[in-house]
């Protein structure tokens, strides 16, 4: 009698299943009528695309959230929100501490591979952080949205508000519940209030940092020259697409979507908006006003995105801070690449230069397939693509008009995006040890 050979996953695959269980989970509550206000059965396709937007902490939409769901359907996408932001191993293992129960190395290699942290050891520890820093921070953010919505309206409205764009925020979500002030109109009506938006800008670039970075930043009592490589890389590199983005955006956009606006509000408009395409997806100005130059800026961001081991998504900041450094010693002619007296490991360039590639030959094939079937430029598909492959959620309002083959397209872009473009095709492949025969190595011209 011949042995069934187990199906042994890998932790990407597992992780992949668990957040696709999530996203069905999540479209099943969202198709029952007590999620819609109409109490109509909402489209199969319409629900998965807004589970998986919440999910894998997206933002964009088919339907303004708040004039279409109810509060259930609320708090089911907040919590979807919540689970996929932090991740699902994040919350699994936080019950199982608990509970005072014993985590196992398997769960561990699980934690690692999803909270993002570079070693086996000190796993659990990180765990605790995390959940903590969320709440902490998520928290603080509610109390600060609070004496701003509060008084606007009402307590129990307004505490509620709070807590779903703190959660939103703080998990790089770009969900809002502002349709009351018009659909799709996010937090345009807070333009020029400088507490609502810094409070955003500051939960998202806290959410977006990453995990580890938080981790090591404490660990080290917030010495820079202590840090590891990582996380002083993603810090340097977090300011300076802050501030570079918020330098161009202020003057891009001074005769377009902020024409008219005073230099005090021109300004928090353009650092919220070098801040939400990494990867947020929250608004202040009309995106349908862009300039050209800002189009193309905020596709930019929004392909960087946040940070490793983060709520948010893009490339990451750490590739991109890899791929420029090496094109700049390449330029000079170094072989070795240094940075705050550190050397990088060659294998990080080939990592780097794979991930932009797989990301770049997505947004390619989904903008070009989406042009076959809809009707729109390619520019605004592009921007939908790369919004929706960063997880980040900036619209121009296209998916509620597209066709189901286009949103389904979205949606396989959103997930891929949130599991990263390499861990995504991980998923079909079996992994196979490397053949002791190697071939000979032949030089090819390139450039």
């Amino acid at each position: 009698m011949k042995k069934r050979r187990k199906v042994l996953l890998t932790n990407v695959q597992i992780i992949a299943l668990g957040f696709f269980l999530v996203i069905l989970s999540g479209s099943i509550l969202l198709m029952l009528p007590i999620s819609s206000k109409d109490g109509s059965r909402t489209p199969f396709i319409d629900a998965l695309f807004t589970a998986t937007s919440a999910t894998c902490v997206t933002g964009l939409v088919v339907f303004d959230t708040f004039t279409h769901w109810t509060v259930f359907g609320q708090i089911v996408i907040l919590t979807l929100i919540q689970v996929g932001g932090i991740g699902l191993m994040t919350i699994v293992s936080g019950a199982y501490i608990l509970l005072n129960k014993r985590i196992g190395i398997q769960t561990r290699q699980l934690l690692m591979t999803s909270a993002g942290n570079l070693q086996l050891s000190g796993v659990v520890r990180l765990i605790k952080r995390i959940l903590f820093g969320t709440l902490l921070f998520e928290g603080t953010g509610t109390v600060f949205l609070a004496t701003q919505f509060c008084p606007e309206m009402g307590i129990g409205k307004g505490i509620y508000y709070a807590i779903f764009h703190s959660v939103s925020a703080f998990c790089n979500a770009g969900f809002d519940i502002m349709g009351f002030k018009g659909e799709y109109s996010s937090l345009i009506s807070y333009q020029s209030n400088w507490i609502v938006n810094l409070t955003i800008i500051l939960l998202i670039v806290i959410g977006g940092i990453g995990f580890y970075v938080w981790s090591d930043t404490v660990k080290n009592r917030f010495r820079f020259r202590r840090l590891s490589l990582h996380t002083q890389i993603t810090l340097t590199t977090t300011a300076f697409l802050l501030a570079f983005g918020t330098l161009l955006y202020f003057f891009f956009e001074k005769n377009f979507s902020m024409q008219g606006m005073t230099t005090d509000n021109r300004f928090l408009a353009s650092l919220f908006m070098a801040t939400t395409p990494r990867t947020a997806g929250f608004n202040t100005i009309d995106l349908t006003k862009l300039s050209e130059p800002g189009n193309l800026l905020t596709m930019i961001l929004m392909l960087i995105g946040a940070g490793s081991g983060s709520t948010g998504g893009g490339i990451k900041v750490t590739t991109f801070a890899v791929l420029m450094l090496n094109l700049f010693f390449m330029a000079r002619g170094y072989e070795n690449v240094t940075i705050f007296k550190k050397r990088l490991e060659s294998n990080s360039f080939k990592q780097a230069g794979s991930i932009l590639c797989c990301y770049l030959l997505a947004v390619i094939a989904a903008t070009m397939w989406i042009c076959s079937q809809e009707i729109y430029s390619a520019t605004d598909v592009a921007f939908e693509c790369f919004s929706a492959i960063g997880t980040v959620g900036l619209s121009k309002g296209l998916p509620a008009l597209m066709k189901p083959i286009s949103k389904i397209i979205l949606i396989l872009l959103m997930y891929g995006g949130r599991l990263g473009g390499i861990s995504f095709l991980m998923i079909f492949t079996r992994q196979e040890k490397e053949r002791p025969l190697k071939r000979v190595s032949k030089r090819i011209l390139l450039g």
